[in-house]
């Protein structure tokens, strides 16, 4: 009769254990499949915003000449795209920006820069001003464009679109003039770069190196 109990006990212990077990694998199988729900959800949103918001080259901007244009014309291209100021303790940085733009300019890649006045006034010239000034202060030759705000309920669209890009620092504003953000030909963001981080430091280059490969 003892091992006949004792028999009892341990079958009842084994269709315990097996049953949770099995509850266990159910759960895990459940939270599996939730997940997967979960990033298709994620993916069929994202492509219903990425279809209802424009293109990066779609957006109008205007050049430092006045042109009404888009970018275009710079598909498939390496961007490097900065918010610049000419009163900055950074605005030497312009110089640094020339020299990467002649070593890379045939490679498919250019600079692109935004004036803009966001940060302590720092940039309070009109547009045909910034132009003489970034010629015969530092020879620029890379694409300026006309003065805009870049932070802020007022910041024009293509720093929103910027932001958007930025998934690691999602929505995160500029921080100061001549921050950086490197965009790939593809038009995903390769890297951003605070205005500490100088145009030759070799984070950008190998950066640029990679992405215009």
């Amino acid at each position: 009769m003892k091992h006949f109990k004792l028999g009892i006990a341990s079958i009842l212990i084994l269709f315990l254990t097996s049953q949770f077990g099995l509850h266990a694998a159910t759960k895990k199988e459940d939270k599996k499949q939730e997940k997967k729900q979960e990033n298709a959800q994620t993916q069929v949103q994202a492509k219903a915003q990425d279809k209802n918001s424009p293109s990066l080259y779609d957006i109008k901007v205007k050049t430092i000449e006045g042109k009404e244009t888009t970018l275009s014309e710079y598909k498939n291209k390496v961007l490097l795209i900065v918010n610049t100021a000419s009163q900055c303790g950074y605005t030497s940085q312009y110089e640094q920006l020339q020299a990467l733009y002649k070593t890379y300019g045939d490679k498919n890649f250019v600079i692109l820069g935004f004036p803009s006045n966001d940060f302590n006034g720092q940039e309070p010239g009109k547009d045909e001003e910034i132009a003489k000034f970034c010629k015969t202060k530092f020879q620029v030759t890379f694409p300026m464009f006309s003065k805009n705000s870049v932070k802020g309920k007022d910041k024009q669209p293509l720093y929103d679109a910027l932001l958007k890009l930025d998934t690691k620092n999602k929505n995160e504003e500029i921080g100061w003039n001549f921050e950086k953000f490197l965009i790939g030909k593809d038009g995903t963001l390769v890297g951003r770069y605070k205005s500490s981080v100088s145009p030759d430091h070799k984070d950008i280059k190998e950066a640029i190196e990679k992405a215009i490969k």
